[in-house]
C-alpha cells in the first residue's frame, strides 16, 4: 500500500489530498513557492519542501524539483491534484521510470485523452458525436482567421492542452479571430508550456454537462452521474451542480455509456470527466476529456457518497474497483459555489491582498438534514498573490432536492464573511436569487444574457429592504444603549435615548417605532412616502456593535446578512445588493436632506488599470487617435491576459507607462486629450 503522497500541487486541491490521505492512514508531503511559504498546505501536511520563486515555470512545473523533493522525503506516490503537471505525459513517464506511483491515469490514457485534439480525433473514430472543428494545429493568425471562416463564425479558438478556462476565445468575426489566437497562444504558453491551438464550431445556446468515470487497472470502469456546468464567465466555471436539472434518465445513461466506452478505448485507470455540449433537444457532442480529478468533483461526491480522492488512490495502488455500476445510486442534490478573489463590479477583474477577515459557514450536517462542505486552502490573515489562480474556495451545499440545496446555500453565502479583497459572493447571490437559476432555465450564454453589462449589483428587493431597516434600526438602538450604559448616562437618566428612529435606504425611507427592551422586539415600519399601512415586525437577534454577521429572526423566519459600522449608519450586503443604510433621529433626518451630495471625481479621460498586474503590451502611442472599442493596452494578472479597450473615440496624450511595469489597481495607463 502507498504509505507517504507528494502533492505537486497547492492551495484547496492539496488541502483536499491531503484530508483523504489523512483519512487513509498515509504521511503527506506539500511542496511550496516562495509565495506559498505560509500556506494552509503546508501547515496541514506532514512534511513540506520548498521548490523556488512564486513563478509556477520555476516551481510548480518544474520536474526535476518535484523529483528531488520526493527524494528527500522518500514519498513512494505523487497526487498532481489538477492544472500543473497533473496531464503531463512526460511526468507520467518520469515518475514510473523512478519506481514512483503517479496517482492518476497512466500515460497512454493521459496521451490519448489529455491532448484535446488526439482526443478528438480518438473519439470520431470511436464513433461518438463531436463539434465540428479544425484538428490540426494552426500555425498563425492567418491560417486561423481562414480555418474559422471555413468552420464559419462563431468559433471557439482553444489551447490544445488547456484547462480551467484558459487559453480559450470565442470569436465572431476575422479581427475577433486574430486577436484571439495571439491571446489563446500566449496564455496557453503561461500557463501550459504548450502553445498549440486549435479551433471548433461554437454551438450557442448550449448546456455543459460532464460525465465523472472511475477505472481501475483491471478493466472496470464506470460513471457517477453528471454534472451540469452551465453557469460559466469567460469559459470559467462558476457554478456546478449534480445532477443536471435537464437531462432525463434516458440521456444520462447515453452519456454515461458513450463515456464509459470512450474511456476504456484508452484503459483509463483513475477519475477523469468526459465533457459534453448538449444542445435544446437533448442531443449531446463530445467536447474533451480531462484526465485528472476536477475541481468541482464534491458536488458527486456528495450526490454518490463516493470519496473520489481515495478511489484514485486505490486504483494507483493496483486495488479493483469497489463499485459496480448497478452499485451507483444517486442521493439528492449538490450545489458548488466558486468562491473568486474577484471583483464583480469591475468586470470579474482578479483581485490580490491579504484576508482581513475570512469567516466561511461551519461545516457538517445541519439539523434539517442538508450539508454544507467547504473545500479551501486559505485562511484569515493570508495573502491572495498574483501568481496563481484566484480561488478562494469551493462553498457546496446538499439537500434531499433541488430546492432544498438551492436554499441551504443561499443561507451559507449569507453567513460567509469575506473582507480584505473584491469576491464574487454577491454575483453568486444574485445568480441563486434570478428566476431563471430557480427553474433550471440555464445554458453557457447565461451570465452573458443576463448581465450584458457587467454586474452592477442584484435587482432590490423591497420585502428585503424593509426586514433591514427594520433590523439596522434595532442594531442601532442597541449601540446606543450599549453606549448609555458604558458612559452612565443611561443610569443617572442624563440621556434619553429615542424610540423611534428613521431609516434611509437609498431613496426609500422609513420609520422604525422600537417598542420592548430587550429580547424579542416589536418594530412597527412605515414608509411615509408611500400611502400604505404601516406594517409590525417581530425581531429577535443577538447581535454585539461590532460583529459584521448579523443574525436575526424577522417574524419567526432567520435572515441574516453583513453590516460594517459607516457613517450615520451600516452599510450591508445581502443576496447580491450592497446597500447605504442611514440611521437617524426624524429630526437629523430632515436636516440630512438640506446637505450637498459629493460628487465622484471624473476619471473618463484616463486608462486605469484595472487590477494589479503586469503590462503585457501597449499597443498605442502618445498623438495616437483611437476608435471606440479598439484595443490598447493588454494586462496579464493570474495568469489570464485581460485586453483593455477605448469606450470612445480620442486621441491618446500621454502614455504613463511601458511593457514588463507592474502596476497597482487604478493606476493610470494612459490618458486621453480632453476636449
Amino acid at each position: 500500500m502507498i504509505k507517504k503522497i507528494l502533492i505537486a500541487n497547492r492551495g484547496e486541491i492539496a488541502c483536499r489530498v491531503i484530508k483523504t490521505a489523512r483519512k487513509m492512514g498515509i504521511q503527506t508531503v506539500a511542496v511550496y513557492s516562495d509565495a506559498d511559504k505560509n500556506a494552509l498546505h503546508v501547515e496541514m501536511a506532514d512534511e513540506a519542501v520548498h521548490i523556488g520563486p512564486p513563478a509556477v515555470n520555476q516551481s510548480y512545473l518544474v520536474m526535476d524539483k518535484i523529483l528531488d523533493a520526493i527524494k528527500e522525503t522518500g514519498a513512494d506516490a505523487v497526487h498532481p491534484g489538477y492544472g500543473f503537471l497533473s496531464e503531463n505525459p512526460e511526468f507520467a513517464k518520469l515518475l514510473a521510470k523512478k519506481k514512483i506511483t503517479f496517482i492518476g491515469p497512466n500515460p497512454h490514457a493521459i496521451v490519448s485523452m489529455g491532448d484535446k485534439i488526439t482526443s478528438k480525433k480518438l473519439a470520431k473514430e470511436a464513433g461518438v458525436s463531436c463539434v465540428p472543428g479544425h484538428m490540426g494545429l494552426i500555425e498563425d493568425a492567418d491560417e486561423a482567421v481562414k480555418i474559422s471562416n471555413e468552420i464559419g463564425y462563431p468559433v471557439m479558438i482553444k489551447a490544445s492542452a488547456g484547462g480551467g478556462g484558459k487559453g480559450m476565445r470565442i470569436a465572431y468575426n476575422d479581427e475577433e479571430a486574430r486577436e484571439g489566437f495571439q491571446s489563446s497562444k500566449n496564455e496557453a504558453a503561461n500557463s501550459f508550456g504548450d502553445d498549440r491551438i486549435f479551433i471548433e464550431k461554437f454551438v450557442e445556446q448550449p448546456r455543459h454537462i460532464e460525465i465523472q468515470v472511475l477505472g481501475d487497472k483491471h478493466g472496470n470502469v464506470i460513471y457517477l452521474g453528471e454534472r451540469e456546468c452551465s453557469i460559466q464567465r469567460r469559459n470559467q466555471k462558476v457554478i456546478e451542480e449534480a445532477p443536471s436539472p435537464f437531462l432525463d434518465e434516458k440521456t444520462r445513461n447515453a452519456m454515461g455509456a458513450e463515456s464509459v466506452a470512450l474511456a476504456k478505448a484508452v484503459d483509463y485507470d483513475s477519475a477523469g470527466t468526459v465533457e459534453f455540449i448538449v444542445d435544446k433537444d437533448k442531443n449531446f457532442y463530445f467536447l474533451e476529456m480531462n484526465t485528472r480529478l476536477q475541481v468541482e468533483h464534491p458536488v458527486t461526491e456528495l450526490i454518490t457518497g463516493v470519496d473520489l480522492v481515495e478511489q484514485m488512490i486505490k486504483s494507483a495502488n493496483g486495488d479493483k474497483l469497489e463499485l459496480t455500476q448497478k452499485d451507483v445510486k444517486l442521493n439528492g442534490w449538490a450545489i458548488e459555489s466558486r468562491i473568486y478573489a474577484e471583483d464583480p463590479y469591475r468586470n470579474f477583474l482578479p483581485s490580490i491582498g491579504r484576508l482581513k477577515r475570512y469567516r466561511p459557514p461551519a461545516e457538517g450536517t445541519l439539523a434539517s438534514g442538508s450539508i454544507i462542505r467547504n473545500d479551501t486552502g486559505v485562511y484569515e490573515g493570508g495573502e491572495i498573490s498574483m501568481y496563481y489562480d484566484p480561488m478562494i474556495a469551493k462553498l457546496c451545499t446538499w439537500g434531499e432536492d433541488r430546492g432544498i440545496a438551492l436554499n441551504t446555500m443561499r443561507h451559507a453565502l449569507d453567513e460567509f464573511e469575506l473582507d480584505g479583497i473584491g469576491h464574487n459572493i454577491p454575483f453568486l447571490q444574485a445568480v441563486y436569487d434570478h428566476d431563471r437559476f430557480e427553474r433550471g432555465d440555464i445554458t453557457t450564454a447565461f451570465i452573458a444574457d443576463e448581465y450584458p453589462d457587467g454586474f452592477q449589483g442584484a435587482e432590490v428587493n423591497c420585502g428585503h429592504t424593509r426586514k433591514i431597516a427594520a433590523v439596522c434600526a434595532l442594531m442601532h438602538d442597541i449601540t446606543e444603549h450599549r453606549a448609555a450604559e458604558i458612559s452612565g448616562a443611561l443610569a443617572n437618566h442624563a440621556r434619553h435615548i429615542p424610540d423611534l428612529w428613521a431609516v434611509q435606504i437609498g431613496d426609500t425611507n422609513y420609520t422604525a417605532d422600537i417598542n420592548g427592551e430587550q429580547g424579542l422586539r416589536t418594530i412597527v415600519m412605515n414608509n411615509p412616502d408611500e400611502d400604505k399601512a404601516a406594517i409590525e415586525m417581530e425581531v429577535l437577534t443577538s447581535w454585539k456593535p461590532g460583529q459584521e454577521l448579523v443574525r436575526a429572526f424577522v417574524d419567526n423566519m432567520s435572515f441574516n446578512f453583513r453590516a460594517r459600522k459607516c457613517a450615520e449608519g451600516y452599510t450591508v450586503w445581502h443576496r447580491g445588493c450592497e446597500f447605504k443604510v442611514a440611521v437617524r433621529t426624524p429630526r437629523g433626518a430632515e436636516l440630512a436632506k438640506l446637505m450637498p451630495i459629493k460628487v465622484a471625481p471624473d476619471t473618463s479621460n484616463l486608462l486605469l488599470c484595472p487590477m494589479p498586474g503586469v503590462i503585457v503590451s501597449l499597443l498605442v502611442k502618445e498623438g495616437d487617435e483611437v476608435q471606440d472599442g479598439q484595443a490598447l493596452a493588454i494586462v496579464e494578472a493570474m495568469k489570464m491576459e485581460n485586453t483593455l479597450r477605448a469606450e470612445k473615440k480620442g486621441i491618446i496624450a500621454k502614455v504613463n507607462c511601458e511593457a514588463g511595469d507592474n502596476l497597482a489597481v487604478d493606476e493610470v495607463i494612459m490618458e486621453f486629450a480632453v476636449g
